[in-house]
């Protein structure tokens, strides 16, 4: 098979994970509905559980693994901080548990996940309350570029609204190209673009796997992505590099003329944007 071919194949592969519709939007889709014990909460690390509960009103506890895990959950605030991509744990009677870092304000949390027996994946999403004194931060302008330390992750490619389109990230290391990333959740790489205004939820893969023979560990990766309506997007990017997961951010604007991303017109100019965040890997 020639390499255009090759691409081509790969696009139809994942034309699933590029769909233009948005995610989360709903607490409850396709009979399953996503439960938290609590939907307020106070600021600081928080342990955070909730169930997934099926059609027949009981907790789910068998679930299809997608990217090694069960059931992906993400939380970030309504303002786009705070972004965090974790993995609960789930108990026999079908109870996830995760401790949380959660900052005062709005926040929106959302379950990824594919129930055993059921066809498709599903993100549902839900609303909780953090207590404590709230300043909600204005969108950032990010521009191509994310420093994280002595990293630097390039973004190359346009956002389209309703057309399947390639994103490229390029990660360096004090101005060398990293050659090798390390295997995050079976990928070098997860993205999660997020529509601003309603956090309409995009969970997107890259093209290619560590194993394949044919994808690099670095410093590009590749990822094929639809947005589901004109407008700005926040992109995370999660990357694991000597033992470390690391979150690079943007925010994108998706239009018909493909224009490069660029800072709202209501926001300040020159604001600095979200710092990224570090964690170690467990």
């Amino acid at each position: 098979m020639n390499h255009e071919a090759s691409h081509h194949s790969a696009h139809d592969a994942h034309a699933g994970h590029g769909s233009a519709e948005a995610g989360g939007l709903a607490v409850s889709e396709h009979g399953y509905t996503l439960e938290l014990n609590s939907v307020i909460f106070t600021g600081g690390a928080r342990p955070v559980s909730f169930r997934i509960i099926g059609p027949d009103g009981h907790a789910v506890n068998a679930f299809t693994p997608s990217h090694e895990k069960e059931l992906h959950f993400i939380a970030v605030r309504r303002d786009t901080t705070g972004f965090q991509h974790v993995h609960p744990v789930m108990d026999e009677a079908g109870t996830w548990s995760v401790e949380l870092e959660l900052p005062p304000g709005d926040w929106r949390f959302f379950a990824d996940f594919q129930p055993a027996g059921h066809a498709e994946p599903m993100t549902l999403g839900i609303d909780a309350s953090v207590a404590g004194h709230y300043e909600p931060q204005a969108l950032p302008d990010t521009g191509r570029s994310a420093v994280l330390g002595p990293y630097t992750v390039n973004l190359d490619g346009e956002l389209l609204p309703g057309q399947a389109s390639d994103l490229t990230l390029s990660i360096s290391k004090n101005g060398e190209p990293v050659t090798d990333l390390e295997p995050y959740l079976a990928a070098y790489g997860h993205l999660v673009a997020l529509r601003v205004g309603d956090l309409g939820y995009l969970h997107v893969h890259p093209e290619g796997e560590p194993a394949d023979g044919n994808t690099a560990a670095g410093p590009e990766i590749v990822f094929m992505a639809s947005a589901p309506s004109p407008g700005f997007y926040r992109l995370f990017l999660d990357f694991q590099h000597e033992g470390v997961v690391r979150t690079a951010e943007f925010t994108v604007h998706a239009s018909a003329t493909a224009q490069q991303a660029s800072q709202p017109d209501h926001d300040a100019a020159g604001h600095t944007g979200h710092g990224h965040h570090d964690h170690q890997h467990h």
